[in-house]
């Protein structure tokens, strides 16, 4: 006799699984994620604009009892509501074919509100529906009934947007969206770097009221540097894989590090200033000023990350309309290490990292630092490239990706005039004392005590 088993899936194990390893913070980013995909829906065919998010803002709103983000992003059709945005998983292409989007599971929305709370509500309005869904206590404690009630509501008009809200909280939730924690500083900087780019394009994004103030990515460099080909300037790849569409640049955003800035490095103090990769895909930073393996950092010849290269940073933007070609994780904030089309990007990441970690090294030390030119206002990799002279270009024919690089002539200091760092310590008392002597104050910073002692030597040796 043949009998059956149950192999029905139970909602605690889905609840649990999606939710143990990714970060509250992340999940209301998920949840910001979709708001921008509701964008580019709506502006499908003017997403190369300038400002293709102009108009389009998302509300953040969050307290001990109830979280809320709501947005006026066009809404959910009902047919996707009804097949499609409420599944655990993502059945098949549809809706965001062709679409330049992050999201490949469709497990972003219902991640969020199961990492938050156990009562929840849905509300859309789009061109043909207005409606509400509501997922219960009762209903997650029910393995036997996956379908979520639909409720139709008000008009649709022209206020097209979306709004999730959760209740019922986890206390550990709850907690940390209380007035206790630093929680709403720690998203608003998540926001302001990971939304940056697209902040920059026309996008709104508003935190307990409070308007997020974007970070973005910018160079030093001059028109001149870029059609001489030599002087500060970044280095700049620019290429083309499978349907994937590569733009990279590296340099310094801003002057060397002085001696004194060196000087608090060694004391412990380190600059508080951003610096390492930042990668985009389809506008949506998913890794932010990384400095380890993952981006390059300590491996194949490039230095480990110090202090010393806080003037370095770097941009590699991803582009595909097809977002499973992107080498991008399912929490959407870290890469794939292993995609080929990945580790050939890193090729080009290592070798300009390389160019500047050689060049600081080389000034290191240096009584005086070259010109630096003008930092930029925002650019990205793509628009630095557009204003590279076509002869400065270069091919790299042992890569997988066909693509290009400009690789500038960095200045560099004379050749008789080589400098190096002189360290050593001494008691507090006697360096004071040296203060006092040569500054009239003994809390002089202790390297311009120490040139002036090694310049009064020199001068005698002389």
């Amino acid at each position: 006799m043949t009998v059956e088993v149950n192999a029905n899936p139970a909602k605690r194990f889905f609840v649990e699984m999606l939710t143990r390893d990714i970060e509250l913070k992340d999940s209301i980013l998920d949840l910001l994620d979709n708001c921008v995909d509701g964008v580019m829906r709506e502006r499908r065919d003017h997403l190369d604009a300038e400002q293709p998010y102009q108009g389009f803002e998302a509300h953040i709103t969050f307290d001990k009892e109830r979280f809320e983000i709501a947005d006026n992003c066009g809404g959910i059709p009902r047919d996707v509501a009804l097949n499609r945005a409420f599944r655990l998983g993502r059945p098949n292409k549809g809706i965001d074919e062709n679409l330049p989007t992050v999201g490949v599971y469709g497990i972003g929305m219902k991640r969020a509100i199961f990492k938050m709370g156990q009562s929840a509500q849905v509300i859309s309005r789009s061109a043909d529906s207005a409606y509400r869904v509501s997922i219960s206590p009762d209903w997650l404690e029910d393995d036997g009934n996956w379908m979520l009630p639909i409720e139709e509501i008000g008009q649709r008009g022209d206020d097209r947007g979306t709004a999730v809200l959760v209740t019922n909280l986890y206390p550990g939730i709850a907690r940390l969206f209380s007035d206790k924690t630093g929680f709403v500083n720690d998203l608003t900087k998540a926001i302001s770097a990971y939304y940056g780019n697209i902040i920059k394009k026309g996008f709104s994004v508003f935190v307990n009221g409070e308007k997020v103030v974007p970070h973005f990515a910018t160079f030093i460099f001059s028109k001149d540097s870029l059609e001489s080909g030599a002087g500060v300037a970044p280095f700049v790849y620019t290429g083309e894989y499978r349907g994937v569409t590569i733009e990279l640049a590296v340099g310094l955003y801003r002057n060397l590090p002085s001696d004194e800035e060196q000087e608090e490095n060694l004391a412990g103090k380190p600059t508080t200033e951003t610096a390492g990769w930042t990668i985009i895909c389809n506008d949506r930073v998913v890794l932010y000023a990384d400095k380890t393996k993952v981006t390059g950092w300590g491996e194949a010849g490039v230095p480990q990350y110090h202090t010393q290269f806080v003037s370095i940073s770097g941009v590699v933007n991803f582009k595909a309309n097809d977002a499973s070609l992107l080498p991008v994780t399912t929490t959407k904030r870290g890469i794939d290490g292993n995609s080929e089309l990945y580790l050939s990007v890193k090729e080009f990441m290592r070798e300009g990292v390389k160019l500047f970690t050689d060049y600081t090294n080389k000034w290191k030390g240096a009584a005086s630092r070259p010109e630096m030119g003008q930092a930029a206002a925002p650019a990205s990799p793509g628009s630095i490239a557009n204003m590279i002279s076509n002869d400065h270009w270069s091919q790299d024919r042992k890569s997988i990706i066909k693509g290009n690089k400009f690789k500038p002539q960095l200045p560099l200091p004379e050749k008789d005039m080589e400098y190096r760092f002189l360290r050593f310590s001494k008691p507090l008392s006697q360096i004071k004392k040296l203060g006092e002597y040569y500054f009239d104050n003994p809390d002089a910073n202790p390297g311009e005590i120490g040139g002036a002692c090694f310049d009064e030597v020199i001068k005698g040796v002389k």
